[in-house]
Formats: C-alpha cells, sequence, structure tokens
C-alpha cells in the first residue's frame, strides 16, 4: 500500500500542470495514466490537435518552467487575428502591435505541451509517475481516499485530483451529476497547405451550417483547422476525395489564403458541451475537460482547464501551508466557487455566440453583422475583448 497526498487520476495536460505546480509544497504527488507519452520526432508531420495558448496559460507553464522547452520546439506565435461572417460586411480584425502586446497568443500542438510536461514532472522529487495505471475502484473514506489499480497496486491519499478527461472514471464513482448538451455539430480537424502565407494571422469566419477556423503553424504555409460542421457534412467532407475537400475547402473560407490543399488525414470529433455540477466534494476535485468541456469555437477548452490547475495549484499550497486538511470539501469549496463561475461565464458565452452566429436568418444575420462593425470600430471594445481572450482578466493571484 503507497501512501501520497495527492493523486491525480489522469496525466494529461492539466493533470501534469497540477503536478509540477505542487513540487516544493511539500505535498506528495502521484500521477495515474494509462499511457506514457509517445516522444514527437522532429521532423514528424503537424500533429492534428492543436492549442491556442493563450497569455495566462503560457504564465502558467512559465511558472512551471516548462516555457523555455516548449520555445526551443514547434511554437507557432500568432500575432493577429480575423474574425467574419461569410456574404457580408460583418468583420472584426485585431493585431498585437496596436494593443500594445509582442504577440496574441501561441498555436502549439497538444502531444508537445504533453511532453514537455511529462518530462519535468518526471524531474520533480516530490511527484511519482504511474504509467500504465488502469483505475479500477476508489472509496472515499473519512481522512483518505482508497485507490485500486487493475494491476493490484493500491494507494492512499488525502485528495483524489479527477484530471481524466471528458468522459471521467473518477466523476461517475463519485456520483456527481452532469449538465450535458449535443452541440449537433461536429469538429473536422486537419493540416492544410495554403498557397498564399498565413502572416502569422489566426482566422475564423462563420457561414449559414458552420465555423471554420484556420490557425498558423510554424510553416508559413501551413494551417490547422477546426472546421465545425453538421454530423451529416462533416462525415461528407471527412470521405471525400482530396480534390472535393479541397475546393469545398476554398469556397467555404473565401478562397482568402489561394488554393487550399490537404496534407494529412482528416478526424471527426463529436462537440459536446458539459459541465459538472459540483467540481468538488469529500477527498475530490475535478479539473480540466473532467469538470466541463465547451465549443471550440474560441479555442478557450484548454485554457480553461490550465487556470483551473492554476487556481488548483494556488490553494492546496495554502492549504498546507496552513496546516489544514487539503481533503475536505469545505476548504475546496472556494477552488470550486471561483471555477464554477469562470466555467458557467465561458459556456454561457459560447452558447449565446453560436447561436447568434448560427443559420442565415436574414434578422440575425444583419444583427451579428452590426454587432461585428460596432466592436470593429467602436473605441475601448477591441482591448476588452482581446484581455478576455488573452485570459488576462481570470488570473489568479500568484500568476499576476
Amino acid at each position: 500500500m503507497q501512501s501520497v497526498d495527492v493523486a491525480i487520476v489522469g496525466g494529461g495536460m492539466v493533470g501534469l500542470a497540477v503536478a509540477c505546480g505542487l513540487q516544493g509544497s511539500g505535498l506528495r504527488v502521484a500521477v495515474l495514466e494509462q499511457h506514457e507519452p509517445e516522444p514527437l520526432a522532429a521532423n514528424a508531420p503537424p500533429a492534428l490537435r492543436v492549442s491556442a495558448i493563450n497569455a495566462a496559460s503560457e504564465t502558467l507553464l512559465a511558472k512551471l518552467g516548462v516555457w523555455n522547452d516548449l520555445q526551443q520546439g514547434r511554437v507557432s506565435p500568432y500575432h493577429g487575428m480575423e474574425v467574419w461572417d461569410q456574404d457580408s460586411f460583418g468583420h472584426i480584425a485585431f493585431d498585437d502591435k496596436s494593443l500594445g502586446y509582442s504577440h496574441l497568443g501561441h498555436i502549439i500542438e497538444n502531444a508537445v505541451i504533453h511532453q514537455a510536461l511529462w518530462d519535468k514532472a518526471q524531474r520533480c522529487s516530490d511527484v511519482t509517475l504511474i504509467a500504465p495505471a488502469q483505475m479500477q475502484q476508489v472509496a472515499f473514506g473519512e481522512n483518505d481516499a482508497f485507490l485500486t489499480l487493475t494491476d493490484g497496486t493500491m494507494l492512499t491519499s488525502r485528495l483524489v485530483i479527477g484530471a481524466d478527461g471528458a468522459n471521467s472514471w473518477l466523476r461517475e464513482r463519485a456520483d456527481i451529476p452532469l449538465t450535458y448538451w449535443d452541440y449537433r455539430h461536429h469538429a473536422l480537424v486537419a493540416t492544410i497547405r495554403t498557397d498564399e502565407p498565413h502572416g502569422q494571422v489566426a482566422r475564423q469566419m462563420f457561414h449559414g451550417d458552420g465555423i471554420l477556423a484556420f490557425l498558423p503553424l510554424a510553416d508559413p504555409h501551413l494551417c490547422s483547422i477546426v472546421w465545425s460542421l453538421s454530423p451529416d457534412k462533416a462525415q461528407q467532407m471527412q470521405q471525400a476525395s482530396d480534390e472535393a475537400f479541397n475546393q469545398a475547402l476554398c469556397v467555404a473560407f473565401d478562397n482568402r489564403l489561394g488554393l487550399c490543399h490537404v496534407e494529412s488525414e482528416r478526424q471527426v470529433h463529436p462537440l459536446v458541451g458539459r459541465y459538472a455540477r459540483q467540481f468538488a466534494s469529500h477527498r475530490l476535485a475535478l479539473v480540466g475537460d473532467a469538470a466541463h468541456t465547451i465549443h471550440p469555437l474560441a479555442g478557450q477548452g484548454v485554457n480553461l482547464g490550465f487556470m483551473d490547475a492554476a487556481e488548483l495549484i494556488d490553494e492546496l499550497r495554502r492549504l498546507q501551508r496552513q496546516g489544514k486538511d487539503i481533503g475536505q470539501h469545505l476548504y475546496l469549496r472556494r477552488y470550486e466557487r471561483s471555477r464554477k463561475h469562470s466555467a458557467a461565464l465561458m459556456l454561457a458565452g459560447m452558447q449565446g455566440f453560436r447561436e447568434l452566429f448560427a443559420g442565415s436568418n436574414p434578422a440575425k444575420k444583419l444583427l451579428r453583422d452590426i454587432g461585428l462593425k460596432l466592436a470593429d470600430t467602436l473605441p475601448g471594445v477591441k482591448p476588452q475583448l482581446i484581455r478576455q481572450a488573452m485570459g488576462l482578466n481570470d488570473l489568479p493571484e500568484w500568476l499576476r
């Protein structure tokens, strides 16, 4: 029987961030992960899953000591953003210089962030990585939680952190109810080569039945796309020949970057919104996708998860310094209140945004076009929007 202070179930990006952040706090941490990550070869083509890392997440990764490692690798800063509504005058553009920033964010492959955090966790003396680890049972006792793995390994822990993703096994075992809604859209992801360079600008457009984002990669002619479409249309686009797909993509994207050529497989993922009714309970805290999942239209999913990690790190360090019981729900309520509020705001914002930009009803189209135009031209609006997108309004105290 091993005994630790914190057992993190799920060694993805968010779970590892919590583990690295607790190094030096006096807490002994174990991370239980099903698969050890496979390092990406330096010359491997871009992975399909990428994240738009905002300034808040960058600050966290720098504090954890992994940002410089990332900078050595496959990281693409973007300096501008453009959003527009197809066949209309609705358009808004941002650029970093005019707003006083050196960049607006970075597009990074998830596998690259994951590997950097895994390597960092391996170097942390207070952290034990257990992989492969498959959960079999969990019991929440008065003073400890008891974890059993399928290989017979047993652990006791004062606190269990659920970082085990959208279909969280731990959340189910703890009987935490879930608010759940289907966005009735699937996201098609692929790597695209464009005739014209992307100029380090992230672009997103809305058209009647979908949302299409082009995210700039390190190669000036390569973008990662996220195309949100009805399930039938997404399947049709996934199965289309390269030629038919390239043509449909060019038309949907208003030919903004010249001809498009797909350079990877096309993956399709259903889009579902989830919101756990509790983010904490006795001896348990949820972070990242285990607590919430949102529509990818603003690319904020992983940033929201990283801010969960930042808040929980801060809270656990404080409780440990004060000699309090880190697994008491009473003490975890502060984390829960703060992060439920942030997640609820983001979910409501995304839902409202999606409703406004769905369909081609002429009155709704006029309303959103006027909205985009006003946001683009009214003084003071853009700086607020960018601060929100960069996560600067949501930074925990220790990251400021």
